[in-house]
């Protein structure tokens, strides 16, 4: 019973706190940070597992509160809830960007070597000249799609950041964000097909 006391006023000073980072105030600012500082970076270690990634997990999350304190909303939960969930959300994308970048990384040695092992020279030519002309078709194609879808996907597939990462980044809610993309790649697509030969 008076752990749940404690924890409902402990609770109820956090959101006085994040009101006054909202109106400016470094020192709560600073007071939040070194409060839930070291447990949002022990959860980002048992994610990221590299101590320098931990750490800037979390200062990343932290800034993020820093220029849009207005992110926390304190009727959807604790302070706590939220610096947590903003840490899990941020260490996962960044695990998910790094295994897309080793896969990336791996197939590319594997058709290194399937050239070195003696594939079609001239094919592997060929091939990428195709890849080359795919590629004007969809930029082509992306300047034909409104710019706001147009934004969102060129940050997600050329700049390698995740749909929350956007959704913060541009202030915007994340159902916007996915609903962007979705409408963006279907209008993608079907000037890609209207190309076809």
């Amino acid at each position: 019973m008076q752990a749940v006391a404690v924890r409902t006023l402990e609770g109820g000073r956090d959101r006085e706190l994040a009101r006054r980072v909202a109106a400016g105030d470094e020192r709560a600012f600073r007071f939040l940070f070194r409060r839930y500082g070291p447990i949002a970076k022990a959860l980002a270690l048992r994610i990221v597992r590299q101590p320098f990634l931990a750490e800037e997990i979390v200062q990343e999350a932290f800034l993020a509160l820093w220029k849009r304190p207005q992110a926390y909303q304190e009727d959807r939960g604790s302070f706590r809830a939220w610096i947590m969930a903003t840490v899990h959300h941020r260490a996962v994308d960044l695990v998910r960007r790094e295994q897309a970048h080793r896969r990336r990384a791996e197939d590319l040695g594997r058709e290194t070597e399937q050239l070195a092992d003696g594939e079609d020279v001239a094919q592997a030519v060929v091939d990428e000249a195709e890849m080359v002309r795919a590629q004007g078709r969809v930029r082509l194609a992306l300047e034909s799609i409104p710019a706001a879808q147009r934004e969102v996907l060129e940050q997600m597939y050329f700049q390698g950041k995740s749909q929350t990462m956007i959704a913060e980044e541009f202030g915007l809610p994340l159902g916007t964000v996915k609903s962007r993309s979705l409408l963006g790649m279907r209008r993608l697509r079907s000037l890609l097909v209207e190309q076809e030969p």
